[in-house]
């Protein structure tokens, strides 16, 4: 939940919360806990009262359900700034070609609890790199995506641009684009480290509804599908018609994990 007011974000989770303390403890302004996880913070209350930072055990659960907009707290919120999504640049994009750094772009995910799975999977593969388009940037990182992330926040960097065509072209050559499609022309997810040849890649991933944008389509080198299993055990037709746009998150960036 934002504060606006403040310009605050309330994390909540356990796991959310406790890789924050660990990676970027001083972020944390204020602590909202329960009795029940008390103990387990003693040692961010200590640093708080340090900085004379605010921590406070709280007597009723719903104080924390007000502070962070949801049931699904687990007896802590941490508050911090809102977190700033930087512009993507040129010379940023050109230290992740020469360093070997690949990234996912989003084009128009919309849904925070699928953005913040997306993150945990990319901080579990070693993506580091997440682009979103800019007029997605003011709702991508909210309580619910950061809790879901699992502490995923934290390893990743968010980068916004205007213009999804335009830095797909800026890249071209020297990262490959590889981007999501259910067409029957496009090749299996499975020979994405093929693709790559050992080149960072753009990993693009479109909204459920409608996939990646014609713009985008348009500017990838490579379109990738991820193969139905199921005929190798005799069920001809899948019940479904794709997976959940986080769920194929997870097999393509592993198959991208592989490139490197």
């Amino acid at each position: 939940m934002r504060n606006k007011k403040n310009n605050e974000l309330a994390v909540c989770g356990f796991a959310a919360v406790k890789k924050l303390e660990k990676l970027h403890g001083d972020k944390i302004r204020r602590l909202y806990f329960t009795e029940e996880v008390a103990p387990l913070f003693g040692g961010l209350c200590k640093k708080l009262a340090a900085r004379k930072g605010i921590y406070n055990k709280v007597n009723d659960s719903s104080e924390l359900e007000k502070l962070s907009g949801t049931v699904h707290h687990q007896g802590v919120v941490a508050m911090i700034y809102m977190p700033e999504i930087l512009p993507l640049d040129s010379d940023i994009t050109d230290s992740w070609i020469e360093y070997g750094q690949s990234a996912i772009l989003l084009d128009h995910i919309g849904n925070a609890n699928n953005f913040g799975a997306i993150v945990r999977s990319a901080a579990f593969f070693g993506i580091k790199n997440i682009i979103i388009p800019e007029d997605d940037a003011t709702s991508a990182i909210t309580t619910s995506s950061y809790r879901i992330a699992e502490g995923g926040m934290e390893y990743v960097k968010i980068y916004s641009v205007l213009s999804i065509e335009k830095l797909l072209k800026a890249v071209k050559g020297k990262m490959v684009r590889i981007g999501t499609d259910l067409s029957e022309r496009s090749r299996s997810s499975d020979e994405i480290k093929k693709i790559c040849s050992g080149k960072p890649a753009i990993l693009i991933l479109g909204n459920e509804e409608h996939g990646i944008s014609e713009e985008a389509r348009k500017n990838c080198d490579e379109l990738v599908i991820i193969p139905y299993e199921g005929m190798k055990l005799g069920v001809e037709e899948s019940p479904v018609d794709s997976l959940n746009v986080a769920q194929a998150a997870s097999i393509l960036l592993y198959e991208l994990s592989k490139s490197r």
